[in-house]
């Protein structure tokens, strides 16, 4: 364990700075890839929601493959697919051959992040929990922090394509570390795989939400994007009832009995919903809105990612003070609002504002990821890791992609309503008034928690004990 705090986090790190600096560079040169394609920006929907559904679809594998083939060649195998699918993506000519490329982003982002955090939380104490998990981000916030600028650089005074092609040289990176440093984990007495629980989860849950992304446009023929909702919907279901009757699903719905896993998967994912907007709202606000080129909208939205650089040194010490419970509720309301006062921004706003807004909401929700994800792990036992760690992965990253659906819902029905198909700064405003009413519901999920909820990994247990002495 003494090794931890110095040579896991930099492997694991190489990989999260590759996949986040992707997700913030592309958000970024949206419009630019938009114009270039002759697509709508709001269709460009789908670059966001593909990475997301692979992401879904191949999440719940990532523990079981882990623990059959070993975490180092799990983790070798992501990074080489990612690399592969960025320079996909930088090829790209059409709008399908970049969706098709972003799924195979996801399928290696998919056994990237999962099997790194697997990794951490097979190696420290319940008591470390906390700091682990925020030191292991910090590292990776980076990838945001210069994302946004280095993505509007790029796209202004070179091309959007070259977003694609920088995370070469950090997936060569990464492959040489996890072959240096990364421990092969393996679990002894691996069940056999619940392949039919993986096609009918991946299927169901895909299909679900893609319709549901095409729904109202010419994507696919006619009706096709009912069809897709109703069989997703179809596939979910019965999917529920054979993990019900399966010894060993692939994503094991049991885990929801434990009310912390329950509080941190079901309400962190309605809190997710507006975090999963942001990428896609902020930049396109400010660019076909506002006004803005690349760079400038770069150089504002990376205030949040400094935030939440900033909150990861004393996360640890809230949450020890105040208790996951109340950090949760109260968070959550307080980042709701930082989340509605973006609806607020107009072109005459001045960019100190802008960047001061964006810093501490940044702040307050790197916060609440920290808490629910100490939060969820914090009576699951060690057996059970791998299973949580997927079943958690795969809510997250479905939630972020509901996110990214209700914000261009609102956005196109706006237009509708209009009979515009131009976007106006009212329109955003919408946007992000009701992303944010849906994250603040998170907080009726926390309420139910026992005020002392995850004590042993907040580090309040020995401040009960000190008082009862």
């Amino acid at each position: 364990m003494a090794s931890f705090p110095r040579i896991i986090p930099l492997v694991v790190a190489s990989a999260l700075f590759m996949e986040n600096t992707d997700s913030t560079v592309i958000a970024t040169s949206l419009p630019a890839i938009a114009a270039d394609l002759h697509e709508d920006p709001v269709i460009l929907k789908l670059a966001f929601t593909t990475y997301l559904l692979a992401l879904t679809v191949f999440i719940p594998v990532s523990g079981w493959c882990a623990d059959r083939f070993g975490a180092r060649n799990v983790f070798r195998a992501a990074i080489a697919i990612f690399t592969l699918g960025s320079i996909a993506c930088g090829l790209a000519t059409s709008l399908e051959g970049l969706i098709a490329a972003r799924a195979l982003q996801g399928m290696g982002g998919a056994m990237m992040v999962p099997v790194g955090r697997l990794i951490i939380l097979r190696t420290v104490s319940k008591s470390e929990m906390v700091n682990a998990l925020a030191l292991l981000t910090i590292p990776a916030l980076l990838g945001p922090v210069f994302g946004p600028p280095l993505g509007g650089f790029i796209t202004t005074y070179f091309h959007w394509r070259w977003i694609f092609f920088i995370n070469v040289p950090f997936g060569l990176l990464g492959l040489a570390l996890a072959t240096i440093y990364m421990p092969n984990i393996r679990e002894e007495g691996v069940p056999p795989l619940d392949a039919k629980g993986f096609l009918l989860s991946g299927l169901g849950l895909s299909s679900l939400v893609f319709g549901a992304t095409v729904f109202g446009r010419d994507v696919l023929p006619a009706h096709g994007a009912e069809i897709l909702m109703v069989v997703g919907a179809v596939l979910t279901a019965i999917y529920v009832r054979h993990a019900r009757r399966t010894a060993n699903p692939i994503l094991d719905l049991n885990l929801l009995k434990i009310a912390t896993f329950r509080s941190g998967a079901l309400g962190g994912n309605l809190f997710r919903v507006g975090v999963g907007a942001i990428p896609f709202l902020l930049p396109l606000m400010l660019q076909l809105g506002f006004g803005l080129t690349p760079f400038q909208s770069g150089s504002l939205t990376f205030a949040a990612a400094l935030g939440a650089l900033t909150m990861k040194f004393t996360a640890a010490r809230i949450i020890k003070h105040f208790g996951f419970r109340t950090v949760l509720v109260c968070n959550a309301l307080v980042s709701a609002v930082f989340l509605a006062v973006q609806g607020l921004f107009t072109p005459e706003t001045p960019h100190l504002v802008i960047l001061a807004v964006l810093l501490a909401g940044g702040f307050f929700r790197s916060l609440q990821f920290t808490a629910l994800n100490a939060l969820s792990y914090s009576d699951i036992s060690p057996r059970e890791m791998g299973k949580a760690t997927s079943f958690y992965s795969v809510a997250q990253q479905l939630s972020l992609a509901t996110g990214v659906f209700c914000a261009a819902s609102v956005l196109e029905i706006a237009q509708y309503l209009r009979g515009d198909l131009s976007l106006t700064v009212a329109d955003f405003s919408f946007a992000f008034f009701a992303v944010a009413i849906i994250s603040s519901l998170s907080v009726f999920s926390h309420l139910k928690l026992d005020k002392d909820a995850g004590a042993e990994v907040s580090g309040r247990v020995a401040v009960k004990v000190g008082e009862s002495t």
